[in-house]
Order: structure tokens, then sequence, then C-alpha cells
């Protein structure tokens, strides 16, 4: 690709994303909610609906294409993330706790709470394994968007009897996570390294192993988000700050694909629709000033990108 002489202003920065756009790629906007920070999207298979939070709005919400109708439920602290649970409800992170989700009354119940010595820190990202292991990471609290006290967060896995063990320490932002098509690499970002890394993993154990880095952030590209992967076994990373969504395979470190979207601040990502064909993009709004908002009357939405030739697959419930 050939670079461009501009400056790092909003409509520099997608209109270089805009140069390596997928060709047949077609971006619409879906949900318009203007959330402070959109996360965490979920496609639930068997409503056919997407889930998705709002951290600082502490909200939780379900979508349906089909109706166009958004359900939500508040919650009483910043909600990182929340997944669907085999014995029905949902398990979410609000805080720096655990919390069961009985979407039909809109009770939560308290399971446990982590990072007792550090309360200034929540939780963010989350996803299941493949066995039904949850594993969600935390962060310390920002002063702004990805300001905030470094190497404060950790990595834990939650079993299906409650059990929590902490996997790493000293991280920033614990964001994005996937597995490998074979289950045997997990796919993790920590934000401020900007970097996708992968571990060996022990699908037994849940023990991570032999850390490496798959991809770096060109600088253009952004802080490294939320993530999900394709039945190509190819990732698909939100590039916060970047307004886009990259592909890029991680057995090469070589990036295939830009998406560019009209929200800079673009955080997560998943498959989603009957065929899971369709990628869902969260974005956020907060930390735009006034003028920014002004020219980004899109962010905080969510967008449905079609036309990328790759599916994704269904979304795993926690086992506990």
């Amino acid at each position: 690709m050939t670079k461009q002489n501009c400056g790092e202003t909003d409509a520099c920065r997608l209109s270089k994303a805009r140069h390596i756009m997928t060709s047949s790629a077609k971006v619409e906007t879906v949900v318009k909610l203007g959330a402070l920070v959109g996360e965490g999207p979920v496609w639930e298979e068997s409503e056919q609906t997407l889930l998705f939070v709002d951290i600082a709005g502490q909200k939780i919400h379900r979508w349906s294409p089909a109706t166009n109708q958004i359900q939500s439920v508040e919650t009483s602290d910043m909600v990182g993330f929340v997944v669907p649970r085999r014995s029905g409800g949902y398990v979410a992170g609000v805080g720096r706790s655990f919390m069961a989700v009985d979407w039909s009354t809109q009770a939560m119940t308290h399971l446990l709470e982590v990072d007792e010595d550090k309360p200034n820190n929540r939780f963010n990202d989350a996803k299941v394994d493949p066995t039904g292991r949850l594993l969600a990471g935390t962060m310390g609290r920002e002063v702004r968007p990805a300001e905030l006290e470094r190497q404060q967060g950790s990595l834990f896995s939650l079993d299906s009897d409650l059990r929590v063990t902490k996997h790493l320490s000293q991280v920033d932002i614990s964001n994005g996570m996937d597995w490998s098509l074979d289950q045997r690499t997990f796919f993790y970002i920590d934000s401020l390294s900007l970097t996708v890394d992968a571990f060996d993993y022990d699908t037994t154990t849940g023990h991570l192993d032999n850390r490496r880095v798959v991809y770096r952030m060109a600088e253009e590209e952004g802080l490294p988000d939320g993530m999900t992967i394709d039945l190509e076994g190819r990732l698909w990373v939100a590039c916060y700050n970047a307004g886009r969504v990259i592909n890029i395979d991680p057995a090469t470190g070589v990036r295939l694909h830009t998406v560019s979207l009209p929200a800079m601040k673009t955080t997560s990502c998943c498959f989603g629709g009957p065929d899971y064909s369709d990628l869902y993009v969260t974005s956020a709004s907060l930390g735009l000033d006034q003028s920014e908002r002004g020219r980004q009357v899109e962010a905080g939405n969510i967008f449905k990108v079609t036309g990328l030739g790759v599916k994704g697959r269904a979304s795993c419930f926690f086992s506990g």
C-alpha cells in the first residue's frame, strides 16, 4: 500500500483504511444507540439476537435484528462483559465481580470477586473456551479512555465449579481473546502492548504456555481491542482510535484485509447472523470532544459488515 503524507486526523485515518478495504465488503449501521463504550458482542444462536454491553453506560443490551428491538438490563457498576450460561441466563463481569444474570427478572446474583487487593480495578473483556471455561481479564479504571495505571490487571479463568485461577498478572488492558480451530492455541490482546499474542493452550487445565507475538500493530492501526476468529483460522481485530477492523493471519503475521468503519473508536467484533457470515462491530463515543462528535455521528453505534466471504463460529456457553 502506498502511504499518504497526512497527519493523524480522523478523516485521514479513515481515508487510509479505505484504500485497503475489502472490495466486496458492505458496512451498515444496525444499532443506533450512541453507547458510551459499546463492547463484548456475542451472537446468541438460539434467540438470533446480539448480546453486548455498554461498559461506562453500565448496561447489558440484547438486540433482535428481526424486530429491531433492544432489551436492556442496568448494572450497578461498569460491566466489562456478558456471556450466555449453559444452565440458563448469563454471567457478567460487573466491577470486579462475576455476576449471574436472570434476564426474565433482571435479577443479578453475586458469584465471586477477583482482585480483592486492587479496589480500583474492573473487569474488561472475556470469552468462553470450547470446553465451557470462562476466561476474563481485568484492568485499572481509566482516568480517560486508554489512560490508566499500568500493569494492574490480570487474566483469570472461571471453571464450572466456580473455581478461579489467575493465569497472567501485570496486564495493562486485558482485551480480545479467542482460540484456534484446533483449540490448541489461545490468542490474546493486552492493548497497550500493541500486539496480538498467542499461547499454547491446554483445554483440560486451561494452562497457558509459550507466549509469542503473532502480529504487531502498525502506527496507523491504533490500539488492538476486541477480536474474533473465522472458520479459516484468521483473526479479525477491532482497532481502537483507528476506525477499522483488520483481518490477520496469525500463522504468518500478515494483515490480509482492512475494513473501514464510520467511528474511530471501534472496540470489538463477532460473527453472527443465520449462517455466521455477518461481522458485527461495536464502537464507543466516550472521550470524543464536541468537534469529534460532530464529525463522528455514528460513534457508539453497532455496525454490520457483510460480503467478507468468510464465516465465524457459534459462541460457547459458560458451563457453570
